[in-house]
This record gives structure tokens, sequence and C-alpha cells, in this order.
């Protein structure tokens, strides 16, 4: 019989209050692989509305929890009913694996037990900037790769802007984006980023918010062309509102892009398999998980942080 598994995780007991603590893994099944993750990421979309307590209620919400929806590790057990390979390098996008703790995300973790269908193979040149697969592909989702959908105008130079923009490059846009933080106006490569101050009068047919941020939905429709489409790429923790003649007038379109899906992700992978798509420079902090508040308040409250990874190997 085999001993218990343990992991050290990230716990999010209650809003603001967050610790390491070790935990009882459920015990693996037949389908399942268990994974020794190397790298974590830090949402400051979803990740951080958990931790000011202002996420909007879903099923499976709840504290305590552990968080994290953007891992990568190796596999170091494989159920028989698996296809993986021990030591394959993985993408994990969360985990439900920690008993009574909520898991709706999961992934923040020194060990997941995660069925096998549910990773993603990674090759092996692809390292930390794998965590960036679940982000890079609610990014191509936006406009599931059609160039007719690409954005002429992004809101936000965040790492969501960002993969958005280098995804219109990709299938040969060239987008403006919108960025008011001196700090996160330079790294654009194929499209520019602009202070919206300096942009007032143009007008755009899409324009998509990465921003998530509702107050500036009506300076939106104000720059739309006729007939336009704003897409909402952000996540929102209030009601949306918005100028209805404005938009009347403009026969304004709106539409909102939600999770990505399996094969969102597929044609990420591929992309960035084939070097089609960058995820460099967009990781700009690394942290050993032995701080894990500072960690995610550096994460969620320092504007030079674009992308936090937790560095789980050797660490514990």
């Amino acid at each position: 019989m085999q001993s218990q598994l343990h992991s050290t995780a990230v716990l999010l007991e209650s809003p603001g209050e967050i610790s390491l603590r070790r935990l009882l893994l459920d015990e693996p099944t037949d389908q399942d692989v268990v994974v020794q993750i190397e790298w974590s990421g830090i949402s400051t979309g979803t990740e951080k509305l958990l931790w000011q307590g202002t996420m909007p209620d879903f099923p499976g919400m709840g504290y305590p929890l552990v968080p994290g929806y953007e891992s990568v590790g190796r596999v170091t057990r494989v159920g028989k009913n698996s296809k993986l390979s021990l030591d394959q390098r993985v993408f994990v996008p969360g985990a439900k694996c920690f008993g009574d703790v909520k898991g709706l995300f999961g992934g923040a973790a020194s060990h997941v037990v995660v069925p096998c269908d549910r990773v993603v193979t990674l090759p092996e040149e692809i390292g930390e900037e794998g965590v960036l697969l679940a982000l890079a592909a609610t990014a191509y989702h936006v406009t599931q790769g059609k160039k007719a959908l690409q954005p002429d105008l992004i809101v936000g130079h965040g790492v969501l802007g960002r993969l958005i923009a280098r995804v219109a490059v990709m299938l040969g846009h060239q987008p403006v984006v919108w960025e008011i933080n001196e700090d996160r106006m330079t790294g654009a490569e194929g499209y520019s980023v602009v202070n919206p101050a300096d942009d007032k009068d143009k007008k755009y047919k899409n324009i998509c918010d990465a921003s998530g941020q509702v107050g500036v939905l009506n300076q939106l429709i104000s720059q739309l062309e006729h007939g336009g489409e704003i897409t909402l790429a952000g996540f929102y923790d209030k009601d949306i509102q918005f100028n209805f003649p404005k938009a009347f007038m403009k026969e304004a379109k709106f539409r909102i892009a939600a999770q990505w899906t399996p094969q969102d992700l597929a044609d990420v992978k591929q992309a960035v398999s084939y070097g089609r798509l960058d995820l460099r420079g967009l990781i700009t902090h690394h942290r050993r998980p032995s701080s894990i508040d500072e960690v995610y308040r550096t994460a969620f409250e320092d504007p030079s942080c674009l992308k936090m990874v937790v560095d789980w190997r050797e660490a514990l």
C-alpha cells in the first residue's frame, strides 16, 4: 500500500489572508497523474479579485481555497489508464485534489493530482513561459484566430493586452494599444502603444478592452466607427453601464469573450511550438514560495510586475 501524498500549497484562507500549508492530496485514480510543479503563475485578474474578496460568485467558489491555474511541472506518477510518460513536462490548468479545501483553481502547489486528460504536454524547450499558456489561449479566444475579428484598438498593455496584440500581429494585423501607465508603454513589437489622451480623434472598427475597467466603456463607444464592435475581454467585478443613446447612434455591437476552450489551448500550443507566437519577455518577477504573502502582494500591487512566477524547484 502506497503512503498518502501531501503537497505544500498556497492557501487563500479568506480575502487578504494567504499562507503556505501542507495539505493531504486526494488518492490518485487510474485516470490521474501526479505532477510535481516547477513554476506557477499568479493571475492579476481573477486571483486578484479572490484576494480582494470582490470575485463574483461562481459554482465551487469559497474559502479556504488553493489558487492558481497557470502551472508547469513534471509527471511523477502515472495512472494505468494514462498514456503520459514519467518525467514528461506538462501544463496544468488547475487541479481539484485537496479534499475539503476548495480547488476551483488549485494549481499553486508543490504537487497536484490531476486527470491525465486535463494536462497539456509541453515540448522540453518550453520552460517557465509555459505558465502563460492559459492566458495566451484566453487572448486567442477573443477572436478565435479569425483575421476579420482582430482588434484595431486594444485597451490595456498588461500581459493579456500584450498577448492579444501578439496574436493579432501573428495573424497579420497591426493594432494600436492604449495604456496610461508609463511603466507599461514599452515592449511592443509589430504594434504601437499610445496614451489615450493622444488618440482622442481616431475611430476604430474593432475595439477590445483588456483592462477590466468598466469606466472606460463610454470613451470606447465615442471612438467606435458606425457599426463597430466592442469586445470585453477583461473580468469585471461591477455592473457594466454605458450611455445607450451614444451606442444607439453608432449601432454598436458588444461581445463578451469568456474562457478559452481546449481547441484554443491546442492552437496556441502549436503556435508557440512552431515559433509563430512568442511568450518571451512577459514574465518580469520570480520568487520562491517561502515568503508567499509578499509574493502575492507584489504581483497585485506593483505596477512594474507584469507576471509573477513562483519557482517551486528545490524551494521546500
